[in-house]
Parts: structure tokens; sequence; C-alpha cells
């Protein structure tokens, strides 16, 4: 949070959001729930570029990204925690946990406040497995969210926000109006529906990805995945699920309990 104004000026609160989420959730449609907000700007994925560089993962568009996005991550960071476009007072940035690799340098993430998207990994996996070959716990980004978790938690010295999409799907009002408190930013009801369609905002992988998202004007309800599992993804799941155990313990406005 920063605080930007002259003397004999009243101060105005600048919120930097990272929400840090894994494949396979919500992550885009709650970036469209942010970007319907006339205070904020959003941004999706910046460090994605940086990823596919230093990885060489074969994602469908690889090089259109690489050729329309930074992947130099001290750039996309300077950026990050530069001026919000637009003058907003908020900017949401939406981040995929697994791609803040090792080798980025994490001194910067203390310039933003930090809030986190998790899903129930059986359903993760049961829709990973479909674009992505044999997925690994790196793959899933839950242990990527762990450590931010633990990391800001340490050095705040409060809980950050953790949401669940299932509560998301199922209570979005009520969800996302606990997320808004938490963070420490007005509730907006424009949060609950936006215009179908892409967005300027969007990433270039949208047309390989974002086509249910492009089609919605705001959350579906909450459906359970009943499909079985692949037995062996079961070994994975098993390593998923004492992490989602403990960011899920944290978590705002639980819809089921």
């Amino acid at each position: 949070m920063r605080l930007l104004g002259g003397p004999g000026t009243r101060a105005r609160r600048i919120a930097r959001i990272a929400m840090w989420s894994g494949p396979r959730n919500i992550s885009t449609a709650l970036m469209r729930a942010f970007g319907s907000r006339a205070d904020t700007a959003v941004c999706d994925e910046p460090l994605y570029a940086h990823y596919l560089a230093e990885t060489g993962a074969a994602h469908p568009g690889r090089e259109e990204v690489l050729a329309a996005h930074d992947a130099d991550w001290k750039r996309v960071v300077a950026g990050l925690t530069g001026p919000v476009p637009g003058g907003k007072s908020i900017w949401y940035q939406k981040h995929m946990a697994h791609h803040l690799l090792p080798r980025v340098e994490r001194a910067w993430c203390d310039e933003l406040e930090h809030a986190f998207l998790i899903r129930e990994p059986r359903e993760v996996l049961l829709s990973l497995d479909k674009v992505t070959p044999d997925p690994d716990l790196a793959a899933t980004g839950l242990a990527q969210q762990l450590e931010i978790f633990e990391r800001e938690r340490r050095r705040s010295g409060r809980v950050p926000p953790v949401v669940d999409a299932a509560d998301v799907l199922r209570d979005p009002r009520g969800t996302l109006a606990a997320l808004c408190a938490a963070l420490a930013i007005p509730w907006d009801e424009a949060m609950l529906s936006w215009e179908p369609g892409p967005r300027a905002t969007d990433g270039a992988w949208a047309k390989h990805w974002y086509a249910a998202v492009e089609r919605s004007s705001g959350f579906e309800p909450w459906r359970p995945r009943d499909e079985p599992l692949p037995t062996r993804l079961e070994p994975l799941l098993g390593e998923c699920l004492p992490i989602y155990a403990r960011l899920r313990a944290q978590r705002l406005n639980p819809t089921d309990d």
C-alpha cells in the first residue's frame, strides 16, 4: 500500500494486489470481476513470458507470447511496482504462482499486497491433465503458492487473504466482499458481472485459453466434478492435498463449513 499526495492534499491510497493462483482455476473470471471496477487497472500473468523463455515449456502460442510480452523479469517487476495504469487507485495483478521461478528475486514482492486463489486439487488435476502431459507438483502451482503465502505472512505479521474457487462460485457476493474487506478496498457490486468478449488487457495467449470466459457475463454456479481421477495421478493428488489443506484452513468466508 502507498499513500500519494503532497502537502495540503488528501492522501490517496494506492493498492497493488498480487493475486496468486494455480492453473485451471477461475483466475481469469476473477480478473474480469476486478476489471469491472472503475477504480481498478488489471494485468494478466505478467511473468508468463519469462517463465516460457526460462523453462522452454511448449505451451500453445508460445512464440506469439514471447513476441508480444516482455520476458525480462526485472523490467516486468519494475512496471508492476511503478505507477498504476490510468491513474487508478487499485492495480489487480493476476499471477500464476508457478511463473515465479526460483531465480526471480523476491524483494519486489514487499511492495505488493498478496492474496491467494485456491481450488480443490482433484478438480485441478482432472482439468490440468487434459492440457499438460504428465503434470507434476510444480505444474499445479500449489507449492509455490504456499511459499509465497508463508513469506508474506512472515514479512507482514498477518495472514494474507485466501479464497477458494468453490466459495467464490457458491457465494460470489459474500466471498468477494470478504476479500475486499481483507484487502482494505471498498466493495463494488460491479464485480459480480461483466460484458462478454475479450479485453485489451488479456495476454496474447487468450485465444488458446479464454473462450469460456469470453462467453461469460458473470461467475458460473459451482458444479462438482464427478469423473474418476486417473490412477496414475493419485500419487500427485497425495502430494497436493496437504498443501491445499494448509492454505484452505486460512480461507475467507467458508460457505460449506
